[in-house]
């Protein structure tokens, strides 16, 4: 498969084609999407878009599940508000 070159949080995140969001971030090391109310880190739980628990904002667009979001080149992540 090909590459597919994202930005997370500013930073340059290489995925392979096909990939969903949440994949890419794992691959990369990025564990934490998002922040609970207690600011405990969140992130995938269920791998198929029913808990919630991925959400980042992708290209300005919040609550986006990573988990059910295939990776775009150019598209822009970010895992924090």
């Amino acid at each position: 498969m090909s590459d597919v070159e994202i930005r997370v949080d500013g930073s340059t995140v290489h995925a392979e084609a096909g990939a969903t969001v949440a994949a890419a971030l794992v691959s990369a090391g990025i564990f934490g999407f998002r922040s609970s109310v207690s600011a405990t880190p969140r992130g995938p739980l269920c791998g198929m878009g029913t808990c919630y628990e991925c959400r980042v904002t992708i290209n300005g667009v919040h609550h986006r599940r990573a988990c059910m979001t295939v990776v775009a080149p150019g598209m822009d992540v970010a895992t924090r508000d």
